[in-house]
């Protein structure tokens, strides 16, 4: 009777140090770990024949243990405004989104890290969904390695947020590899940190994991007194309260030139009052930060409410006066929920905004 083959290994899946024990197994010479980095992140390959700096003997030896396992089933959806919300379909059936955001010279992808999220915010639709897994770390670099496939022309990658489906700091670990993939020079994507924003909801503990990885950090609010923050953020709250974020928040070692940044999603009636802004710069005062304001996306089944432009100019006004810097986030593909806060469902109108299936570039 013969043993059942065991299942090939996804070279996506393993660390810079597991691919060396794997070419150091081979009896292969260790610069071997490099050539093999580089063509699965710099050069996008989706086959090991593809890797023509090995020999034929070494692509067929690795092959018969190994795979390269990249998204295939990519669903995108192509707003008004030029957003394109990217559907990938994992190895296990689960569906993630992340979406590219086009702004004058810029080109952001927002990257998500669970399916679903661990937590509950009331204003946001992925939270509706419940969590269903962390993302592994190659799930997480292939959303990166995705889209660089789907774009065109002369665009390019200027930035990544880490705001995509779920809470980041609950799944660090992952995200520390898929960072470190990344911006590693030497075979990885080569990313400054400085254009990698990673996004919590409070996760306070968990604050000096991201400084630990040079790149940004955004937090979000949305509350400016504990009572407010329970209702808006239930489970997030329970981890830690506004005072303990804010304590952790001034205890961040922020680089001379870097600034804390911090998100604010406005609700018509609930958090955009002329008092919550005075509160909000009193939570602030001595924190080096800049405020983004997030006027509600609204989605179907919420109770809340977008803000008037008039109600968000002037909460944007009151925080200036005050000596902060507080811009008003511009609201990118909402006619196919993905904009902040949307992600988790295809909009029910999705024919009419150029649904395409995109083949997989072998």
């Amino acid at each position: 009777m013969t043993e059942p083959s065991r299942p090939q290994t996804n070279l996506l899946s393993l660390t810079e140090a597991q691919m060396a024990a794997l070419v150091h197994g081979f009896g292969w010479p260790g610069y071997r770990t490099g050539q093999i980095l580089r063509w699965l992140y710099q050069r996008r390959a989706r086959t090991i024949g593809q890797m023509t700096d090995l020999s034929q003997k070494d692509r067929e030896q690795l092959s018969e243990i190994a795979t390269i396992r990249r998204t295939r089933d990519c669903v995108v959806l192509e707003s008004a405004d030029g957003t394109r919300k990217l559907l990938l379909t994992l190895d296990d059936g689960l569906r993630i989104e992340t979406v590219l955001i086009p702004e004058e010279d810029r080109l952001t992808l927002c990257v998500s890290t669970q399916v679903g999220c661990m937590l509950d915010c009331g204003f946001c639709l992925t939270g509706t969904m419940g969590l269903k897994r962390n993302l592994k770390a190659h799930e997480i670099v292939d959303q990166v390695l995705t889209a660089q496939d789907h774009l065109t022309g002369e665009e390019r990658l200027t930035n990544l947020v880490f705001m995509g489906m779920g809470e980041p700091l609950a799944n660090i670990e992952a995200l520390s590899a898929a960072i470190h993939c990344l911006t590693n020079k030497s075979w990885g994507l080569g990313w400054s940190p400085r254009r990698i924003t990673v996004s919590t909801a409070g996760l306070a503990a968990r604050l000096n994991d991201v400084a630990a990885l040079g790149v940004n950090l955004a937090i979000s609010l949305n509350g400016t007194t504990e009572e407010q923050r329970r209702q808006l953020m239930p489970a997030v709250s329970q981890i830690a309260s506004l005072k303990t974020l804010m304590a952790a928040c001034r205890r961040y070692p922020l680089a001379p030139t870097r600034r804390l940044t911090f998100e604010y999603v406005l609700l018509a009636g609930v958090n955009d009052r002329d008092e919550d802004a005075r509160r909000l710069v009193t939570l602030l005062k001595g924190i080096r930060c800049k405020m983004n304001l997030i006027p509600f996306n609204e989605f179907p089944g919420s109770a809340y409410r977008r803000p008037t432009d008039r109600n968000v100019l002037s909460f944007q006004r009151l925080l200036t006066q005050a000596g902060i810097d507080a811009f008003i986030r511009k609201s990118r593909g909402r006619d196919v929920l993905g904009a902040c806060g949307q992600l988790g469902k295809v909009p029910a109108g999705a024919a009419s905004v150029a649904l395409t299936q995109i083949e997989s570039r072998c």
